[in-house]
């Protein structure tokens, strides 16, 4: 296939054959990998270019004038300038490396937080992952920070009304995620970054779901700050990146002090790097920004809509199959919701559900899934979570309601 050709039609069964780990067995049942909210498997292309920089054109990157360090810099800036693409972020400038999107928002709070004042405000959702809440609750504790928090709906969308009042002059920092990890909902990033900013409050974008599942065209979307985390974009773990505005990144002092970060170091004074490398601080992860690179190069060959359209019919076709089973109850059904199946089963806890479902060589996720102020906003205290990729198919969503069904008559 030539560089840059997208796939017009979508075979997944094609894109499943790319991917080792699902040609295996559990428990003696083939595999049906639906925890692809928690993290994602690894494509072919992946492991090879993993193995073969380790093998053939490995060295640590920046100032090395040999050979092989000069071939490792080159992929890992490449790297940088693909996932610039990917957010159609203005330039890979604005791209920052971390460990993950957690990294990357404790980033962004570390900074913020030495300007913040007692009674500042801090907007969060109450669909937040456990990562875009504790940094701000660090703030809350050390600086005397306000967490102000957005109502969620009962169908699982925000309360957009209350989010616009609850901006005021007060607030320093909205931090929303893209899409959630318990829910599936796809918030309008758009529309809460242009109210923030008409409020002069800057806004950070946990994309860690969105980034796979929604649309991260940054331009449009106008936010500050947005995070992604690699080892749910079918990369290595170990590896996210931080986009900043310009402005943004330049505004923010060092998160972190060693080699790279600087420009000079002398007894009395230290100067620091312009971003992205202020931020980056000792030997960066270069295997695994390689790794997303290609992974996103992978990913790319695919048409966006299609693929999203895909998982939609798969959980579609999930729900359609439960429709009627009274024991269950779905959590989350805003309009346009990614594909993420979020449940509870009447008389069952979701660990015993998860651990019958595994019998049958269906991998789910179960628990409060680092969402806790959700889980009491909906009134569960556990629930189980079926997520869909480009890399299931109808089989894997009939396995899926067949196991759940086996799993609640255990219980009955």
């Amino acid at each position: 296939m030539a560089d840059g050709a997208v796939v017009n039609t979508f075979d997944p069964y094609a894109v499943r054959a790319q991917f080792p780990i699902l040609s295996r067995q559990v428990n003696g049942k083939p595999l049906v990998y639906l925890d692809n909210a928690a993290s994602s498997q690894k494509p072919r292309a992946v492991i090879d270019a993993l193995v073969e920089t380790m093998e053939g054109g490995y060295a640590n990157v920046h100032r090395g004038l040999h050979t092989l360090s000069n071939e490792a810099t080159e992929a890992f800036e490449k790297a940088r300038e693909i996932v610039a693409r990917f957010l159609n972020a203005e330039s890979a400038e604005q791209v920052v490396w971390t460990k993950g999107g957690t990294e990357a928002i404790n980033l962004v709070a570390n900074g913020l937080g030495l300007s913040i004042l007692p009674g500042d405000e801090i907007i969060v959702s109450e669909m937040e992952h456990h990562s875009n809440i504790v940094p701000w609750h660090l703030l809350r504790e050390r600086r005397g920070a306000v967490i102000k928090w957005i109502p969620v709906k009962d169908d699982g969308s925000l309360d957009m009304a209350a989010y616009s009042d609850l901006l005021g002059p007060r607030t320093r920092m909205v931090a929303v995620t893209h899409m959630s990890n318990v829910l599936g909902t796809i918030n309008p990033v758009a529309e809460i970054s242009r109210l923030a900013h008409a409020a002069g409050a800057q806004v950070l974008i946990d994309g860690c779901q969105g980034a796979v599942h929604a649309t991260p065209d940054l331009q449009a979307i106008g936010c500050d700050f947005y995070v992604l985390t690699g080892h749910k974009l079918f990369a290595p773990t170990g590896i996210g990146a931080l986009y900043g505005k310009a402005e943004a990144l330049e505004a923010l002092p060092p998160y972190q002090g060693g080699g790279e970060m600087i420009e000079t170091v002398e007894q009395d004074r230290v100067t620091y790097a312009r971003p992205p490398h202020r931020f980056e601080a000792g030997t960066p992860p270069i295997l695994e920004a390689i790794g997303l690179g290609v992974a996103l190069e992978w990913l790319a060959q695919y048409d966006r809509a299609a693929v999203q359209a895909h998982e939609h019919a798969l959980y579609q076709h999930a729900v359609d199959r439960l429709q009627g089973q009274n024991w269950l109850r779905i959590l989350g059904q805003a309009e346009g919701k990614g594909a993420i199946l979020t449940f509870a089963v009447e008389g069952a806890h979701a660990h015993d559900v998860a651990q019958i479902m595994d019998r049958y060589g269906v991998a789910v996720r179960a628990g409060l899934h680092c969402a806790e102020p959700l889980a009491k906003r909906m009134g569960v205290t556990s629930s189980t979570r079926a997520s869909f990729a480009l890399y299931n198919t109808v089989e894997d969503a009939d396995a899926f309601v067949d196991a759940l069904i086996k799993a609640r008559n255990f219980f009955v």
